[in-house]
């Protein structure tokens, strides 16, 4: 009795620390972006050089999510996730003692390389320590990406009212520290369920069909989000509404992880799942366009909650699936490194086709279609 106590504790302590660790990973990587003004002003850089700023930790988290599953899957996560708190910790801080826009860019590319380590570590952590309900615990930590991308955005500039930017990195550096201590003391793993995988086994993992089909879905559901979320104050604006209704993206965001985790955890396929989200995806953004405004808002929503939905459902499958499931630190690996295609070129593609229309509707119709072509495509492809 005591022993299934203890186990419990464990399990409940060790899905916190997931959690902790994706709010971590959302805060470090866009507590920069409202600090355009700031820094542009300061290191008298162009936009674009500032948009260079966030893209250098992008490129770090592409180049090497694999590489840090390969290793968590040989060497165990929990290993793997004390060298990437204290890269980030240590390089976090370099931030605010950065003495130009090349030291800054440097240090914001070692953050992403100690961050790339995470998105293949929480799903070996929910490998291990939620056997009976991956989907609702991948859910939970996924909920803390949006919790952590929200407090970026809407406390740093509460923060910059009261001290200079290299103040509000050493705020966020601080609280990466004390996550940092906290898994140093208390994280604890098996050695029974690391992986003796090896290079070839990889070579098999790329040939894998279900896998393309996987990386896919992350391609469309980041892609689309992503985009969104960048791009909707703008649209909002061009419609002559309040651009604070985009905050609805992030409320569905958080919403999704555990209510689609747990209704995945339900079901046998999950293909029966990822269809229809991803067309009322594809239907509640072609809303965007031509919705009236009460309609528009359970849209925006709804946006949120299917887009999110369905890449809580492609980080679990992993986990549990018989083919997958030996080797589900690097299949995270790859398909979440992969998968920032979607965030890298949606955006840009969006904002060309405002320049050529001169309005937003072609722009949103491109993210339904993607949407809507993906879930379509996948859905062919059986485990």
């Amino acid at each position: 009795m005591n022993l299934s106590r203890n186990r419990t504790e464990r399990s409940r302590m060790m899905l916190g620390f997931s959690f902790c660790l994706a709010f971590l990973l959302h805060l470090l990587l866009f507590s920069v972006a409202p600090m355009v003004t700031v820094l542009i002003e300061t290191m008298n850089i162009t936009h674009a050089q500032f948009g260079f700023i966030f893209s250098s930790a992008m490129i770090s988290l592409i180049l090497f999510r694999l590489p840090w599953g390969f290793l968590a899957d040989r060497v165990g996560y929990v290993k793997v996730v004390k060298i990437s708190l204290l890269l980030s910790t240590v390089f976090a801080m370099a931030r605010a003692f950065a003495s130009g826009y090349s030291s800054l860019i440097l240090s914001q590319f070692f953050v992403g390389l100690g961050m790339a380590a995470l998105m293949p570590c929480l799903s070996l952590m929910v490998k291990e320590w939620s056997i009976e309900s991956p989907g609702f615990s991948t859910g939970v930590y996924v909920s803390g990406f949006a919790a952590g991308n929200a407090t970026a955005l809407g406390l740093t500039p509460h923060l910059l009212g009261l001290m200079d930017w290299r103040g509000v990195f050493l705020v966020y550096a601080g609280f990466s520290a004390v996550v940092c201590a906290a898994w140093l003391c208390l994280a604890e793993g098996r050695p029974e369920t690391r992986s003796a995988i090896a290079w070839k086994d990889l070579e098999r993992l790329v040939k894998d069909k279900y896998v393309w089909v996987l990386l896919l879905f992350l391609v469309a559901s980041m892609g689309c989000y992503d985009t969104l979320a960048t791009w909707m104050p703008r649209v909002l604006d061009m419609k002559q509404f309040s651009s604070a209704l985009a905050s609805l993206l992030p409320l569905g965001f958080f919403v999704a992880g555990p209510v689609v985790g747990l209704l995945s955890d339900q079901v046998q396929n999950r293909t029966r799942v990822v269809w229809p989200l991803g067309m009322m995806a594809a239907a509640s953004i072609v809303g965007i366009n031509h919705a009236p405004f009460p309609v528009l808002l359970v849209c925006l929503f709804l946006v949120g909650f299917t887009t999110t939905g369905v890449t809580t459902i492609t980080l679990a499958v992993p986990v549990k699936h018989k083919r997958l499931s030996p080797v589900a630190g690097s299949v995270v690996g790859l398909i979440s490194s992969l998968g920032n295609i979607g965030p890298l070129l949606m955006p840009v593609l969006f904002g060309f086709l405002i320049d050529v229309t001169g309005t937003y509707h072609a722009s949103v119709f491109s993210v339904a279609a993607l949407a809507a072509f993906v879930v379509i495509l996948g859905s062919r492809v059986s485990e």
